[in-house]
């Protein structure tokens, strides 16, 4: 039997942006003050993932010692003119009801939609190696979980909490490749006191 073929996606931990409930997709904000000294769970001396400075910083909490490899196609949706606001800042505006109503298809002003995230997200995951360990954002975990689910789960229906990690696994390098469906997902403590 052909060997599996296995993929870590971690959420960043939050910014002050997060917090505050704000939309940050390209904003470039550092991680809050973090009191992890626990030793990482996942072993790698390579992370890749986006390359804004909050999964740079993640990444270098749970791997010191690790190579980060950055690539934009990691990132987060562009909220384009809604970023930096917040529901109750948007709630009331037309562009913005129209892409939370389909997000697929709709995009706010300046920004991506859905589709555009998942066609980038999709290209990138395929050059992984086996075993890659991708330090990313909410979004681009909800594209990846949603398209590689055996469970047909809307992207929406997906906790993401940040520092959270999932291991996806196939019945091999070629079924991961052909973008078919994933054996399991499952959530995975990053430290060894369990936390995420």
């Amino acid at each position: 039997m052909a060997d599996r073929f296995v993929l870590f996606l971690i959420r960043h931990l939050p910014t002050q942006g997060n917090r505050e409930r704000k939309y940050i997709g390209w904003t470039d904000e550092p991680i809050l003050e973090t009191a992890i000294e626990q030793r990482c769970l996942i072993a790698t001396s390579t992370v890749f993932g986006s390359d804004l400075v909050r999964t740079r910083q993640s990444a270098a909490v749970y791997f010191p010692a690790a190579t980060f490899i950055a690539d934009c196609r990691w990132r987060e949706c562009n909220f384009g003119i809604f970023e930096g606001k917040t529901y109750a800042d948007l709630e009331k505006d037309e562009d913005y009801r129209r892409w939370i109503e389909d997000a697929e298809r709709n995009r706010p002003p300046e920004g991506e939609s859905l589709a555009q995230v998942k066609t980038r997200v999709l290209s990138v995951v395929k050059e992984m190696p086996n075993g890659a360990v991708v330090m990313t954002h909410g979004g681009p975990i909800r594209v990846l979980l949603t398209a590689f689910s055996q469970e047909n789960k809307a992207f929406w229906s997906w906790d993401i909490p940040h520092g959270a990690a999932y291991r996806l696994e196939w019945d091999s390098e070629k079924v991961f490749r052909e973008g078919r469906a994933c054996t399991s997902i499952s959530a995975v403590p990053i430290t060894a006191n369990g936390l995420t």
